[in-house]
């Protein structure tokens, strides 16, 4: 439910997506990172489509991270028509993060 995405391919599948992407920026070493993993695939199941979820590993794409000024994790970043329209760092409880969304996104 929740894809990987690279700095090759984080274009294309988040800023031209058409449809709003949350970037969860993450860490294998990171151990907030790892909490918060399962709680973003509760995101997606509940917002059930309406945002598309994808991961981005900061250690293999550091390129995508650095153009966005991240420097600490897990961020989450949502675009919406390929804009950055919300950005919510550390670990935050599900309701928080679907609040967010759906506030940014008025739904």
């Amino acid at each position: 439910m929740v894809a990987n995405v690279n700095d090759v391919s984080f274009n294309e599948e988040v800023v031209n997506a058409g449809k709003p992407v949350l970037v969860d920026f993450w860490a294998e070493w990171c151990m907030p990172c790892k909490m918060l993993s399962p709680v973003i695939e509760e995101v997606a199941k509940s917002l059930n489509g309406q945002v598309e979820i994808v991961k981005v590993n900061i250690d293999e794409n550091p390129q995508s991270a650095s153009q966005l000024g991240i420097t600490s994790i897990p961020t989450l970043v949502l675009f919406n028509d390929g804009k950055l329209v919300s950005k919510i760092v550390g670990f935050q409880p599900k309701e928080q993060i679907e609040d967010a969304i759906k506030g940014a996104l008025n739904l």
